[in-house]
């Protein structure tokens, strides 16, 4: 579906439409007229309801999250089906059901209906009569029948769901029944819980309403994000039964089924710490991009990225760098980013001669990288200040060397590679004009106002609210003003969009509350003291591997706080700062995106270029294999991470640049002319000399590239000379 671009089309050309749009997943339904509008009703209030309380009138913690969750719930399992979906039928009648289906979504309905009259009795006595403590039998009876019902509704999605956008299944109308129902019985309870969960003094009923709330979590993140997730909580899930019978240092008494699931569903596991930054910031930073995608300044981002850069050689893969690294730390997911952005600028890239197969890993490269672009950091910035209490403010400038670092990493390895294969740019008459996009240079004004208000001293909701309220003023200067209309359509768009960072934050809570259970985190802190006994860099080297497999088919936000959960603690063990550990293991879940054999970002951006997915992901590896050594150069030169004197960050800060320059061509076989293996391994070796940022290894770093510039120099021909030197 094509947009208007925020330009005039007789103004200049336009090659960015909708660049920043969500496309369809392929299980997502897309219904019409009045159900469709009941859905979009539902988001928009949902989203409303967030800014309203972050702003005007807070509520209690577990209240808020707990609501945030099951909207949530209730949101994902309208929008997304069990099963992948085709177009809209021809005849738009529903098949008929067999009996097997109507038994199962009778018994299915019968379980989920009981359980929600039982809390809604509770409720409505409550409200109506004052009476706070209903008979027995209406909070003990209805969880038992909630479980099965859910069950039954979860099974029947995954074998009868209809392939039909346009309808909700019977079944997934149950869910979302039961995911207020499960909502309905915490909140009743939750002064109780509070104190009750977790020991043995829970109740039936509460282990019930838990574990029919963890099967509705699993299905909805298998909807949204596939089984890898589901796969890696079902793990730690049967980890703390299994702990009697494991070896070494995983094994552990083991939890009976009661303690476990009400332990869960506190502010230890599912409503800790994810879904508290999932509920303020995540949220609102998502609300902020589908604001400014409903204004078009997304596209705007885009069509001025290719005025400034797209005549250079390999001037798409430039502007990828740049646009989807923008795109990618506003909308906080790599994959989705890359689907968006790559489906312009992938085959532009093979127009001006990349393969599909680069295209498509610079794409990923440059996506991901997003992940650790401040001010925003796609929600990285606000978990990492949520888990270590370091301010906001300290956390983004902290992130900004080591960013630097790595885009212009990949940017060095962009421009090489074009140098190498003599590629050039798109012909200019093809482009925007920059004096056009320039004189509508105010739609950056929301992102300066997002960061100004941020580094002023106010808080990050008030910064984000207003930095929405910036994308909606500025709208009135293009020709998309944002009327109610509009404004409806970003709330809606922003919680369809926010859907699944609160099915994958509530996972990976639940893997979080696993390891606080076990205490399998101390196990791994315990573990990396002793390696590092031995050596400190081997000990990082096996955090780095931990943090890149707890992070492999995961969504960044996840894979970070499960990382943070599991190796962080273990690095601070080893005296390493709070700040430097968890940038360390928060880089390399980033990573995780485009790190093989389960590389998502890479496999997306494959899927758009028609190239081979393995493949794509070692060349992705390539392209952003700073990534995967910045962090042990932070590790050894805290200056790069602006802790210490200037003079000192200046010096660090120049050679790991020198450093990304020397990396980018040995990885790319270009330097000042075409090099063979050997000069290559050099280079390598002269990159990583430099990581360490002292004097002396600079000084080898910088002799090792100084003497393959000479011997460059006097080798090659005149003619290979002038091919490859620099314009």
């Amino acid at each position: 579906m094509s947009h208007p671009s925020a330009l005039p089309q007789d103004a200049s050309p336009v090659i960015a439409k909708g660049v920043d749009e969500e496309p369809l997943a392929s299980n997502q339904r897309e219904p019409a007229n009045r159900l469709g509008l009941l859905i979009s009703v539902i988001c928009a209030l949902y989203t409303a309801f967030h800014i309203f309380v972050m702003n005007a009138y807070p509520l209690e913690t577990w209240t808020y999250r707990m609501l945030h969750l099951s909207g949530g719930l209730v949101i994902g399992f309208l929008a997304y089906s069990a099963l992948v979906q085709k177009l809209h039928t021809e005849e738009g009648m529903a098949p008929p059901r067999g009996l097997v289906e109507l038994a199962v979504l009778g018994l299915a309905a019968l379980g989920v209906g009981y359980g929600f009259a039982m809390v809604a009795f509770a409720w409505g006595g409550w409200w109506l009569a004052g009476v706070v403590a209903p008979a027995p039998f209406v909070l003990q009876s209805h969880g038992l029948p909630l479980v099965a019902g859910t069950a039954l509704a979860v099974v029947a999605g995954w074998i009868w769901s209809p392939r039909d956008r346009s309808r909700v299944y019977l079944g997934d109308w149950l869910l979302c029944l039961a995911s207020i129902t499960v909502a309905g019985y915490i909140l009743f309870v939750v002064g109780g819980l509070r104190l009750r969960a977790g020991t043995s003094l829970a109740q039936p009923a509460d282990l019930y309403a838990a574990l029919a709330g963890v099967i509705l979590i699993l299905e909805l993140t298998r909807r949204l994000t596939g089984l890898a997730l589901v796969v890696i909580v079902g793990v730690f899930i049967a980890y703390s039964f299994l702990g009697p019978w494991l070896p070494g240092f995983l094994a552990h008494r083991g939890y009976e089924a009661k303690r476990f699931f009400t332990y869960i569903f506190t502010d230890q596991g599912i409503l800790g710490d994810p879904i508290a930054v999932s509920s303020t910031y995540i949220i609102l930073f998502i609300v902020f991009a589908a604001f400014l995608q409903a204004s078009k300044v997304g596209d705007y981002f885009v069509n001025f990225a290719f005025a400034c850069a797209g005549q250079t050689r390999g001037g798409p893969a430039k502007v990828a760098v740049f646009a989807s690294g923008l795109m990618g730390m506003i909308n906080g997911t790599s994959a989705g980013n890359v689907v968006s952005t790559g489906s312009l600028t992938i085959p532009l890239m093979k127009k001006v001669g990349y393969s599909p197969k680069s295209a498509a890993a610079i794409e990923a490269t440059a996506s991901s990288g997003g992940q650790i672009l401040p001010p925003i950091m796609g929600a990285g910035a606000f978990i990492m200040a949520e888990v270590t209490g370091i301010p906001y403010t300290d956390i983004v400038i902290a992130a900004i060397i080591p960013a630097v670092l790595y885009f212009i990493s990949v940017y060095f390895m962009v421009d090489l590679q074009a140098l190498k294969l003599n590629m050039k740019g798109l012909p200019r008459a093809e482009l925007p004009k920059f004096n056009v996009l320039v004189r509508q240079v105010y739609l950056f004004l929301p992102i300066i106002i997002l960061i100004y208000t941020l580094f002023a001293g106010y808080s990050v909701i008030r910064a984000g609210t207003l930095g929405m309220a910036a994308a909606a003023m500025v709208s009135w200067l293009t020709p998309f003003k944002m009327g109610p209309k509009q404004v409806f359509q970003a709330l809606d768009i922003g919680a369809k969009m926010s859907v699944q960072m609160v099915a994958v934050c509530a996972a990976a809570g639940i893997i979080v509350g696993v390891i606080a259970l076990t205490g399998v985190g101390a196990r791994f802190s315990a573990l990396l003291l002793s390696i590092a006994d031995q050596s400190q860099l081997l000990a990082m080297f096996f955090a780095m591997c931990i943090a890149i497999i707890l992070g492999m088919g995961m969504p960044t936000t996840a894979a970070y706080a499960v990382a943070a959960a599991v190796v962080a603690p273990g690095l601070v063990q080893l005296g390493v700062p709070v700040l430097v550990a968890h940038f360390f293991v928060f880089y390399y879940a980033v990573m995780s995106a485009i790190t093989p054999p389960v590389a998502l970002a890479a496999y997306a951006g494959a899927a758009l270029a028609g190239s081979d997915p393995m493949k794509t992901s070692v060349e992705a590896f390539k392209m952003g294999l700073a990534a995967f050594i910045v962090p042990f150069m932070f590790f050894s030169s805290h200056e790069l991470l602006m802790q210490g004197e200037w003079a000192d960050i200046a010096h660090v800060f120049v050679s790991a640049m020198l450093g990304m320059f020397l990396l980018s061509a040995a990885v790319i076989g270009y330097f000042f002319g075409r090099i063979g293996l050997l000069p290559r391994a050099m280079l390598l070796g002269a990159a990583l000399a430099m990581v360490d940022g002292g004097w002396l290894t600079d000084g080898i770093g910088l002799a090792v590239a100084a003497g393959l510039f000479v011997w460059q120099r006097k080798m090659v021909t005149p003619a290979s000379l002038s091919r490859g030197s620099v314009d």
